[in-house]
């Protein structure tokens, strides 16, 4: 039979297990009550950055507003009023929304390459002609432009029927990663950057001059709105007949009250040179584009979104990101 333990010793083993215990359960109080800070943190992060998307949503009404009032009832919108490329700020409770409203038609709509409806498109000639013309007027080697164009257009087609000096899927399963062709519409511009030959130096160049409006239509330009530096627009309409330096004159002695779409292509200058179809280039502007930052409390959120002016007058919002227009 084992001695009895000396009361002295059991006394110190249960003190040492109470203290134990005491350790274990202060930790895990310590663990509960950080994860209980961090899930009141994270609920209120995401309540802030909730409140700020409404307040991202509050400025595209503001501006679905003020581009009814620029647009209603006039034969032609010009940059008289300053409204174009102006931040705007509206100081709210625990924060601040700030906007910025600008044409979104002043580019080269790349998806007017293709023509057509719904999921059958195949290539436009003027839309192909146009994109080659631009490139061209950018430094871009002929046979390069046209290479780049026809690579565009089947990367939008619906058909699988390569074009001269084009890719099709096969071209782009052989990669790695393999990946096919994407057979619709441009939803944005960076889309570019998947599409053979359309390098970063190529993609930076052409970016702050292209866009892809929901639409196949020939890019619809506001000539009373066209920025000096974005003149090499008319030098793609006109298919390099207007070299860019005319074009920027033309656009930099741009009358006060803008030009009616016929007084722009009568002018001396450009009298020679006036494309098959010279209503595409308008006095009025179809697309606008707003980018909007909201700072509230601790959240940052920001948005682009692209309206729609309708032949109605009726303005909509017909695409949004919540994220700067790259």
């Amino acid at each position: 039979m084992s001695p009895r333990a000396h009361p002295s010793a059991e006394r110190g083993v249960a003190l040492l297990t109470v203290l134990l215990l005491v350790a274990v359960l202060a930790t895990l109080a310590a663990v509960v009550l950080d994860d209980i800070r961090f899930g009141l943190r994270r609920a209120a992060n995401a309540e802030a950055v909730g409140q700020a998307r409404w307040y991202a949503l509050g400025a595209e009404t503001l501006a679905a507003g003020q581009i009814g009032r620029l647009t209603g009832g006039a034969d032609r919108l010009t940059l008289d009023g300053g409204w174009a490329d102006r931040p705007f700020s509206f100081p709210v409770e625990n924060g601040l929304i700030q906007g910025r409203l600008t044409d979104g038609g002043s580019c080269f709509n790349l998806n007017s390459v293709v023509q057509g409806v719904g999921e059958v498109l195949s290539r436009r000639e003027a839309g192909v002609a146009q994109f080659i013309a631009l490139m061209s007027a950018l430094g871009v080697a002929p046979r390069e432009a046209e290479m780049l164009a026809a690579a565009l257009t089947d990367w939008i087609d619906s058909d699988g029927v390569r074009e001269s000096g084009g890719a099709e899927d096969e071209a782009y399963l052989a990669g790695s990663p393999a990946y096919r062709t994407g057979g619709t519409l441009l939803a944005e511009v960076s889309e570019l950057r998947a599409v053979r030959g359309f390098t970063p130096a190529i993609y930076a160049r052409l970016r702050p001059l292209v866009c892809a409006l929901p639409t196949s239509d020939l890019s619809p330009i506001n000539v009373n709105t066209l920025a000096p530096e974005k003149a090499v627009l008319i030098t793609m309409v006109t298919e390099g007949e207007v070299s860019p330096e005319l074009a920027q004159r033309v656009i930099a002695a741009r009358p006060v009250g803008g030009w009616s779409v016929t007084d722009f292509w009568t002018q001396p200058a450009l009298a020679e040179h006036i494309p098959g179809d010279p209503n595409q280039l308008k006095a009025t502007t179809r697309f606008f584009t707003l980018q909007t930052e909201v700072t509230y409390l601790d959240a940052e959120v920001v948005a682009s979104g692209l309206f729609e002016v309708a032949p109605s007058g009726q303005v909509r919002l017909v695409a949004r990101r919540w994220t700067y227009d790259e």
